[in-house]
């Protein structure tokens, strides 16, 4: 039986044209090389799973293979590249054993380099031993430092460095990853149904891949929208269309029954107002043809979208986003959340209810 390998690592990027959401990164990095611009200590920044490790991984490979001439495109250096991860080698000691190789040079290839991983766990003391190097180091020396949290180095680092903020990855790009590795796998997939997926990673591939693994366990060879919402637990886009068209229609009794379903079915109340905004923002954005590049949504979808949008108004998409963000504000502070959201569906079905008149009192 053939050891499986998770998406994360067998289609892990070995060139920067592989890198997805980073190219003003890449191509920075590549005319550096190409120029002879580098600097010899980098910091690389940014959320988790966006690429900054798998860009320190190819730059030192990249970095000897465009100083030699005489290169063999299958070698990889793999000697000339040390990893350090500062998150459990945090001390003064690992810091000064590192200093000792780096006075060593290079048997093969023109440059050693060193990525250091997490590298605002390490202590105080063992920045103040690494500074004097990372600001002159050997001329065969670089020093490519990969962070999450660039807030907790300090500044004395930062200014000896030359600063990479990666982005987080858009779920357009992402989508368009995994229809690929969809192919390769040789999956059936709905477009609705990776775009949920890329959703949910908000902006990190890594964790894009790791769902999509987990999806495609649960479904088989066949990815469904239907079976990735189950899978994922997540309240699909038919949720908050139905719950609109209750609220347009004044039909209270339906939308609490509603409600208690999806309590039922284990969402959570602040979840479901805070994605019922989100949906009500989609909406107003299909408002205005200007606008809809902003609604990141599958063809399908964004088809819903705009014939809902016609059917609501933006007075009442205004009164009912208030009311939501309200209600997401109120419900951790609230002794009763059920109560509170049940009363701000109530509220919304009641902005375009034409109701009777109060009749005067008769004594």
């Amino acid at each position: 039986m053939e050891q499986f390998i998770v998406s994360a690592r067998k289609y892990r990027p070995a060139t920067f044209k592989d890198v997805v959401g980073q190219q003003a990164i890449t191509n920075t990095l590549e005319n550096a090389i190409k120029n002879n611009h580098l600097a010899q200590a980098l910091l690389f920044t940014g959320p988790r799973g966006v690429g900054k490790t798998t860009c320190a991984r190819i730059l030192a490979k990249k970095i000897n293979q465009e100083a030699d001439e005489e290169v063999d495109e299958h070698e990889d250096y793999a000697f000339n590249i040390f990893e350090l991860d500062a998150a459990s080698n945090n001390s003064v000691d690992d810091i000064r054993n590192l200093i000792d190789q780096v006075r060593i040079a290079p048997q093969v290839g023109n440059y050693k380099v060193y990525i250091i991983d997490e590298v605002h766990m390490l202590s105080s003391a063992a920045f103040n031993a690494f500074l004097k190097t990372l600001e002159e180091p050997p001329k065969h020396a670089i020093f490519i430092l990969a962070t999450t949290e660039k807030h907790k180095i300090i500044p004395t680092i930062l200014s000896r460095c030359q600063i990479f903020d990666f982005k987080r990855i858009t779920v357009k790009d992402i989508r368009e990853h995994l229809v690929d590795i969809a192919k390769q796998e040789g999956i059936t997939a709905e477009e609705e149904a990776l775009h949920i997926i890329a959703q949910k990673a908000d902006g990190a591939l890594r964790d894009a891949l790791s769902t999509f693994d987990r999806v495609v366990s649960f479904c088989g060879d066949n990815l469904t929208r239907a079976a990735v919402t189950e899978n994922l637990n997540v309240l699909d886009y038919d949720t908050y269309f139905e719950i609109t068209d209750l609220l347009v229609e004044n039909n209270i009794p339906q939308l609490l029954l509603n409600f208690n379903e999806i309590l039922s079915r284990g969402f959570d109340g602040h979840h479901f107002i805070a994605g019922l905004a989100s949906h009500f923002r989609d909406l107003m954005v299909c408002k205005n043809p200007d606008t809809i590049a902003l609604l990141e949504v599958g063809e399908g979808t964004k088809k819903k979208y705009k014939e809902q949008a016609e059917k609501t108004s933006s007075g009442f998409l205004m009164q009912a986003l208030d009311k939501a963000n309200d209600c997401d504000l109120k419900y951790r502070t609230s002794r009763n959340p059920r109560l509170l959201v049940e009363l701000c569906l109530m509220q919304m079905a009641s902005i375009t209810f034409d109701g009777e008149k109060k009749k005067p009192l008769i004594s």
